[in-house]
């Protein structure tokens, strides 16, 4: 697995497209409690799409694999990434409704997230197939676990085949094969770290534990997310943690997909692994600032460009 610069092609990302359905709440109900709350909007959302956006919108040129359905929602989500600058010729129509998700934030800043995944879960692997050119001619394949796992091993074959390093975001979190974590940059937070690791994952260092299990099980660069407390980086180089960029929290929903877009544009620009994740943390803290996903997501001009020094682990 190669950590050279990346070269100036295109990111292909595969994943999903959403359309989220935001509720803002004081608090998240109890069973079978009735809660009033504060305000409704429709943003276009799906941690494929996020992604796409946060990597374009962050400077990457990105074509995406996905399904959209035939309603009403597909027509806005296709043009938001065509406004986000994101190719979608391989991004197919499905009989059916497109993808949905429920998001619920609360006053706090937390989310909780409910997915209908509509036509997010008929993309197959004849479909990865179907843009195996796009994918073997990339810089950087990027994927995620809101399509199905068939998806994900058939873009993971053809990326291998061809030599292209792979950033695997496994959310929503599951147990993983030993193929599926072989990847480049494996970028993971707390909850998914301890899901795929087998490990407790409540303090900074139970997450490096978690971290180099996640190594030992494949993944070449691991980056764990740790909220507030920012992230880690664990590879072949060592461990190093970067604290959280100052900022006043609104809504969490894409934080992780920005990120992903900010190391993927980094990346690809040719920075380091330490300055692209510094990249990624400063796009998520503006976009926590925010609300909403897609809206949430910076562009590349808003950023300061001020770099954030490594602490000792």
């Amino acid at each position: 697995m190669s950590h050279s610069p990346l070269s100036p092609r295109h990111v292909a990302v595969v994943g999903s497209l959403n359309m989220d359905l935001v509720l803002r709440v004081p608090r998240s109900p109890q069973a079978g409690e009735t809660l009033l709350g504060h305000d409704f909007a429709l943003h276009p959302g799906g941690k494929g799409a996020n992604q796409a956006v946060a990597c374009a919108r962050l400077g990457a040129t990105v074509k995406m694999i996905g399904k959209l359905g035939d309603d009403v929602f597909a027509i806005q989500l296709r043009e938001t990434l065509g406004a986000a600058g994101v190719n979608h010729d391989h991004v197919r129509t499905a009989n059916g409704p497109s993808g949905i998700a429920m998001i619920v934030v609360e006053d706090n800043g937390q989310n909780r997230i409910m997915l209908a995944p509509g036509a997010n879960g008929s993309l197959s692997a004849a479909d990865v197939q179907n843009a195996a050119g796009e994918i073997a001619g990339a810089a950087l394949l990027v994927c995620q676990l809101e399509v199905p796992t068939e998806c994900m091993q058939s873009a993971f074959e053809v990326a291998r085949q061809a030599g292209v390093p792979i950033l695997f975001n496994p959310a929503p979190a599951m147990p993983l094969t030993p193929e599926l974590l072989s990847v480049d940059y494996l970028v993971v937070n707390e909850t998914e770290a301890a899901l795929i690791a087998g490990l407790p994952v409540n303090d900074r260092p139970q997450a490096i534990a978690a971290a180099e299990q996640l190594r030992q099980a494949g993944a070449a660069t691991v980056l764990l997310t740790l909220g507030a407390d920012g992230a880690l980086i664990v590879d072949a180089a060592g461990t190093r943690h970067y604290p959280a960029c100052p900022t006043r929290v609104v809504d969490t929903t894409a934080a992780g997909d920005t990120f992903i877009g900010g190391v993927v544009a980094g990346l690809q620009e040719g920075m380091s692994i330490d300055s692209a994740v510094q990249l990624g943390m400063q796009a998520a803290a503006i976009t926590v600032s925010r609300p909403g996903a897609q809206p949430s997501i910076p562009f590349r001009h808003e950023l300061s460009g001020q770099d954030t020094a490594a602490s000792g682990v």
